[in-house]
């Protein structure tokens, strides 16, 4: 008796990866005029070129520059979010913070990036001022429940409302880390360290030296 093969369909890998690529390498080209020249500054023009694109080819993955720019922060705020979650859960805040610092020292384009949009994004008619409003809220909100974990597990003393002390370790986390970009030869996780101490008001000296 023969055996009946099926032809298996063929993959379609090839077009959706080859565009899958594409997309990142706008994103990297943006992602350094957006740092160079902020987002008003800079130009979809001016991306295709650094890339030897035409605009259309651009225009074709991201349909105005605002796609392209919420694309361009969404990659530059992604990364590590899973690990300090499951960082913050296993040994605490503290820890999570510093260990998500030391791994930011790597990323200074990215970093640079954020600030500046920020700044930029501050006025309500900027594309981005929507997507930073709903970024410090989801990030204060997802600090507040670490910080109240501390407090129940007794990781830290500081008894205030766990959602004061998450803001205020946004806004030490910001500063220390734009003057930093300003001045490198500042020493950002020292300075972190020392903040996260007063803020927190004890935690576990040991998770701050790992």
């Amino acid at each position: 008796m023969t055996e009946k093969t099926t032809a298996r369909p063929a993959t379609r890998r090839g077009p959706y990866a080859k565009s899958a690529q594409r997309r990142a390498e706008i994103v990297a080209s943006a992602t350094a005029v957006f740092a160079a020249r902020g987002y008003r500054g800079g130009s979809l023009r001016e991306i295709a070129k650094q890339l030897d694109l035409s605009l259309t080819a651009v225009v074709h993955h991201f349909p105005s520059k605002d796609a392209l720019l919420v694309a361009v922060l969404e990659n530059a705020d992604s990364a590590n979010t899973d690990t300090f979650e499951a960082d913050s859960r296993d040994k605490g805040v503290a820890y999570a913070v510093l260990r998500y610092v030391r791994r930011n020292l790597e990323r200074q384009e990215m970093l640079r990036l954020l600030a500046l949009m920020a700044a930029e994004a501050s006025t309500p008619d900027h594309p981005a001022h929507e997507w930073f409003r709903d970024r410090y809220e989801r990030v204060v909100s997802g600090l507040t429940t670490a910080v109240r974990r501390d407090q129940d597990e007794g990781r830290i003393s500081n008894g205030r409302h766990p959602e004061l002390i998450a803001a205020a370790l946004v806004a030490l986390w910001d500063g220390l880390q734009l003057q930093w970009l300003i001045d490198p030869r500042r020493d950002l996780v020292a300075g972190v360290s020392a903040g996260l101490e007063d803020l927190l008001g004890d935690p576990a000296i040991g998770s701050l030296q790992q």
